[in-house]
């Protein structure tokens, strides 16, 4: 069951709650990067920090999820309602650039990520990564966070990792090259009038 709640800015506050996961998200697209983050996931509370910090987003990430049994109820439906409240903050995308594209170096690992604000999902995830753990985490959830975020925030997300070794320096990567894609795709440009697509429409 999900709770939404809205205001006039671009902030969304989305509530989630399942069997398996208690989730909380809220949202301002236009912040400054402060945000607080209690997932009971460690590393996704590193990566989804620096989400927020390097896309300039403010607001406060939680959740509460059977991770007694491992990690993958959590990080999915994080995805999801990220996903969520990020579309619902966006309305209905007048002014926006529509598409981002960041590239993120981490030592020896480089990333980039390419967004379509299209109201068209799509994970395109072409990505090696070396190792099936990152301290306690399973690395194949990177993937599952990533393909239910853009399924729910409706966007055309590529993900695109060149080379790297080093499991740890290509996830963050990814993290903050996901942050700065979007906040490029969703800032507002001044000579855009309406919505930036010949339909008339990216709802």
């Amino acid at each position: 069951m999900n709770q939404v709640e809205k205001t006039n800015k671009r902030f969304a506050k989305i509530e989630r709650k399942t069997n398996e996961t208690q989730i909380a998200v809220e949202i301002n697209l236009d912040g400054e990067g402060k945000s607080t983050i209690s997932t009971g996931v460690p590393f996704m509370d590193h990566m989804l920090d620096l989400f927020m910090k390097h896309g300039l987003f403010d607001g406060a990430i939680t959740a509460n999820g059977d991770t007694y049994i491992d990690d993958h109820h959590t990080t999915e439906d994080l995805g999801i309602v990220l996903g969520q409240a990020i579309k619902e903050a966006l309305g209905d995308k007048k002014g926006i650039r529509r598409y981002g594209n960041a590239f993120v170096p981490m030592d020896d690992a480089l990333a980039q990520v390419v967004i379509d604000c299209s109201n068209r999902p799509h994970l395109e995830f072409r990505v090696e990564i070396p190792t099936d753990k990152v301290g306690t985490f399973d690395t194949e959830l990177v993937h599952e966070f990533l393909w239910k975020f853009a399924l729910e925030a409706r966007m055309n997300v590529h993900v695109i990792v060149p080379y790297g070794h080093n499991a740890h320096h290509i996830v963050e990567a990814i993290f903050k090259a996901l942050a700065r894609a979007i906040d490029e795709a969703i800032s507002i440009d001044p000579r855009v009038k309406g919505v930036p697509s010949t339909k008339g429409l990216l709802t």
